[in-house]
Order: structure tokens, then sequence, then C-alpha cells
């Protein structure tokens, strides 16, 4: 049930006609008259509890509602697009909450992570420098190149220095960079 004292004052009201009250009543004007049996008096007092039970659920139900319709008129009167500083102090709060239920040297990591720093620096890498596809050609070149370039050493006899795989990676990436720039260009100049 609500804390609404509208409610309870509805309940009160409610509660002076209930079933409950009106057999006290017809009890009192009978009295003296007519003595109940115990199988009567059971019956009349299941009668009395579902009663009871309905006109509950009854005031539940109009809590409800009203605490149901006074929500809604919250929400509708915070229409609009929410505010750069609400989503900031939104986020802000989350995080501290999160943060708080983390083990130590989780929270301390958590930290250092989302400084706000790190965290543009890392958005920056990641859209540019450290892009999937990029990364996906420049490690299938490396394999393949130095695959290649060890094949032909091997055969001819002469000794790796340990860099081809560091050049085979940046070529690959090159490539993959390329020809990522030009899908992207391609495929954006047709939307229009």
């Amino acid at each position: 049930m609500s804390n609404n004292p509208e409610v309870f004052k509805s309940q009160e009201a409610n509660v002076e006609n209930t079933p409950n009250k009106q057999f006290e009543i017809s009890v009192e004007k009978q009295g003296s008259q007519v003595e109940l049996s115990p199988r009567d008096i059971e019956a009349q007092s299941d009668k009395i509890r579902q009663a009871a039970m309905e006109t509950a659920i009854s005031i539940e139900s109009k809590g409800a509602e009203k605490s149901n319709n006074t929500t809604q008129d919250r929400s509708m009167t915070k229409r609009g697009p929410v505010s750069k500083k609400l989503r900031e102090k939104s986020y802000a709060h989350t995080m501290k909450q999160i943060q708080n239920e983390l083990p130590l040297q989780e929270k301390v990591f958590s930290k250092i992570i989302h400084n706000k720093v790190v965290e543009k620096t890392s958005d920056v890498i990641g859209d540019t420098i450290a892009r999937p596809n990029i990364l996906l050609a420049g490690a299938f070149s490396s394999f393949f190149l130095t695959l290649v370039l060890y094949i032909i050493a091997r055969t001819i006899g002469f000794r790796l220095s340990g860099s081809e795989t560091i050049i085979a990676f940046i070529i690959g990436w090159c490539i993959g960079a390329m020809f990522e720039y030009f899908r992207v260009l391609f495929t954006n100049s047709n939307r229009r």
C-alpha cells in the first residue's frame, strides 16, 4: 500500500462501509434475539473475509492508479533533450556507484582507465590507428610475409635479422589503411 495521506483518508472512508462493520451492526440489532451456531459464524466470517479482501484489493488498485498517474505526470513535465551537463552528471554518479562496489585493485584500475584524458586518447586511437580491419590486415600480412621470407631464407641460406615481422606488419597495416580509406570513401559517396 502507498503512504499517500489522500489514499489513507479514502481508505478510512471505505473501511466504514465494509461488510465487517455492517455485520457488527446487524449482530448488534439482532443481539439477544438470535444465537448463531458455530457453523453460521464461520460462514459469516468467510463471507466477511472475502468481502474485506475485495475491498482491500480495490483500495490498493486505486492507490496504484493514483501513484502511476503521478509518475506519468512527472515524466511528462521533463520533456525535451537531455543536456550534456545532465548526462555527464549521471555518468559520474553511475561510475562512482560501480567503483565503490569493486575491490581495491579493480577500483584503482577503473579510475585510471576512466580518466577523461585516457578515455579521449583511447577513443581517438580506436577510431584512427587501431581500427580492427587495419590491424587484421597487418597481422595477416605479417604472418604470410614472414613465412615467405623464412622459407626463402631457409632455402638460400641467409640469416633473418628479426625485424622482418615488424616491417611486414607495418606494410600490411598500410595496405589495410588504404583499403579501409577507399572502402569508406566509396561506400559513403554512394549513399549521398
